[in-house]
């Protein structure tokens, strides 16, 4: 079952950001738009460079109005012990998340059965809670932050203008369509 278009389900996890232990509840995400970021475990492979290329654009996506929430079944400790010991994950100012009870990998039907981890899962949500957007990718293959920030900006604007849709590699300030019957067999 697909859990796009569907709504932040109650969570309270506790999660590494700026130094700190924070605790945070799905009543903290909602009013924002937000990113909840999946990857399998801390110190690994893929997963800093994706992590670290996020922490890139996260001054922009805090721009828009856009928190971010990274999130594996390791604890906040175990996040700490990463961010303080290696480079990339040092540049992260989001929160970090610890899933070690597995509620959000479940909540967001990311956990690999028997293995307990989770997948790489991309979720965007709006400030309703509501599920926009969704990607997961095999444990082998990165994302791309840059492909997540066009996507953000692709869904701030179609949400804010009724009528308009983007299309394919739409990027800010480019074309949109008004879908129309008369479009219907001409594009």
């Amino acid at each position: 079952m697909s859990v796009l278009n569907t709504t932040l389900k109650p969570f309270k996890a506790t999660a590494f950001k700026d130094g700190k232990f924070v605790d945070i509840t799905d009543a903290d995400v909602k009013g924002k738009w937000a990113v909840f970021f999946f990857y399998p475990a801390d110190f690994t492979f893929v997963c800093p460079t994706e992590l670290e290329d996020l922490a890139d654009i996260y001054p922009t996506l805090q721009k828009m109005g856009v928190e971010v929430y990274s999130v594996s079944t390791d604890t906040h400790f175990c996040h700490k012990a990463w961010h303080d010991t290696s480079p990339a994950i040092g540049k992260i100012n989001y929160y970090m998340v610890g899933d070690q009870n597995h509620v959000l990998s479940n909540n967001f039907e990311v956990l690999r059965e028997g293995v307990g981890l989770a997948d790489r899962g991309t979720f965007v949500l709006d400030p309703q809670g509501e599920i926009q957007l969704l990607e997961i990718t095999p444990e082998g293959v990165g994302r791309n932050a840059a492909e997540l920030l066009r996507k953000i900006k692709a869904l701030q604007y179609w949400v804010s203008h009724p009528g308009e849709v983007c299309p394919a590699k739409w990027e800010e300030g480019a074309e949109t369509l008004a879908p129309s019957l008369d479009l219907v067999g001409k594009i």
